[in-house]
């Protein structure tokens, strides 16, 4: 599950042990590192708040996936060491990835370059987001229009840097053409279940219409990944937030 309501506040105490009191041992989350450590301090001098963070998010410890940075577009190909620092003092027992949005890091010259090798050697996930369906959607509604002035408008590049790839893909509310923006991913996904272990996250502007979008390509996405299994069951966001 994409914990994504830790980018915008640590998480009371108790809420954690309510997350996992909700969840099981094969339960998987995958939390963003908080906007104070990725925006604000842009991953300098803020050993504090990763320790802080680390140490609210423990009682979770066996069920984190990945712990990933979301950067933000004003972080650039020149903070590449304030990166690599950051990433390098992280403890070593879990898993990390890293979303960057400049468009430096998109340009597939030496600055991108860089990036990959660095999260190469590190063994750190690229996080990939695929906004295509949301910015091709036709903006008749509150919901899309407001996704589309927050979602980045990136290109798609499936790189994979490490052993758990992420997909964010950020569908709209046409599931015909969600399910036609999706069919890349069957192959890709495929083709990285037989070395990696990604993770895919489904987003849809009105978060109410995220399970419709499951439905939409899960016949497919099984189908070129038997090993998945069944369509998980989405529980309301209320209960586990």
């Amino acid at each position: 599950m994409e914990g994504n309501t830790t980018l915008y506040a640590l998480p009371k105490a108790d809420v954690v042990e309510r997350w996992k009191a909700q969840t099981t041992d094969d339960f998987r989350f995958c939390f963003k590192f908080p906007a104070t450590i990725t925006h604000q301090a842009a991953l300098r001098n803020c050993d504090d708040l990763v320790r802080e963070f680390l140490t609210r998010m423990s009682p979770l410890e066996g069920r984190i996936g990945q712990y990933w940075l979301q950067l933000p577009a004003t972080f650039s190909p020149r903070d590449l060491p304030a990166l690599w620092q950051f990433l390098d003092a992280l403890p070593g027992r879990f898993t990390y990835g890293v979303e960057v949005r400049h468009p430096g890091f998109f340009a597939k010259g030496d600055e991108e370059q860089q990036l990959n090798r660095g999260l190469h050697e590190r063994g750190v996930n690229r996080v990939i987001l695929d906004s295509r369906p949301v910015h091709a959607a036709r903006p008749h509604n509150e919901a899309i229009r407001e996704a589309q002035r927050k979602k980045p408008r990136v290109p798609v590049h499936a790189i994979v840097t490490a052993s758990h790839p992420m997909v964010r893909f950020i569908g709209s509310d046409d599931m015909v053409q969600n399910r036609d923006f999706f069919t890349v991913w069957l192959n890709k996904l495929a083709l990285w279940e037989h070395s990696t272990t990604p993770y895919l996250f489904l987003h849809t502007p009105d978060i109410a219409q995220a399970p419709e979008l499951v439905d939409a390509i899960w016949h497919e996405l099984h189908a070129a990944i038997p090993g998945i299994g069944a369509a998980p069951s989405i529980p309301q966001q209320s209960s586990l937030f």
